[in-house]
């Protein structure tokens, strides 16, 4: 029984990372460690109960103190851009947003931008904005509050 459990989990191991090779998620590699883990559990003879409680726990601390750090250093997704820097900047709508509508364009940093209004308002051409995040190619925008005039 000790061999067929060590080999289970040696086989748990490789299909975790395998997966983790395949999907690049950070989901699954902390399955391998956890399988690890009871790789030795099991040649040294913990009963089943143990072993699962082992995978569980260290597959869940692992991704809880690992997975952060990884995450911050390793994301894919992530791709600097230049653009970034038009976030908090003022702009000029140049065609009336409207997100039922899907319409809207904002004049910002010597370039039109399609744009949307974070919060579904409707904003008039000629109107200041804010630049609040961006979405692909098109900024989501909130309008500016009118100063009052004394």
């Amino acid at each position: 029984m000790t061999d067929m459990m060590v080999w289970f989990w040696v086989g748990v191991m490789a299909l975790a990372a395998f997966l983790e090779m395949a999907t690049m998620t950070l989901v699954s590699i902390w399955c391998a460690v956890g399988a690890l883990v009871c790789v030795f559990a099991a040649y040294f003879g913990a009963s089943l109960q143990i072993q699962l409680l082992l995978f569980v726990g260290i597959s869940i601390l692992t991704a809880a103190v690992v997975r952060p750090l990884a995450k911050k250093y390793a994301d894919p997704h992530k791709v600097p851009t230049n653009a970034d820097r038009l976030l908090g900047m003022e702009g000029l709508v140049t065609e009336t947003i409207n997100n039922g509508h899907c319409t809207g364009a904002v004049y910002v940093d010597g370039k039109t931008w399609t744009a949307r209004s974070v919060d579904g308002e409707v904003i008039p051409k000629g109107e200041l904005v804010e630049i609040e995040r961006m979405e692909s190619v098109k900024l989501i925008v909130r309008a500016k509050a009118a100063v009052p005039t004394v």
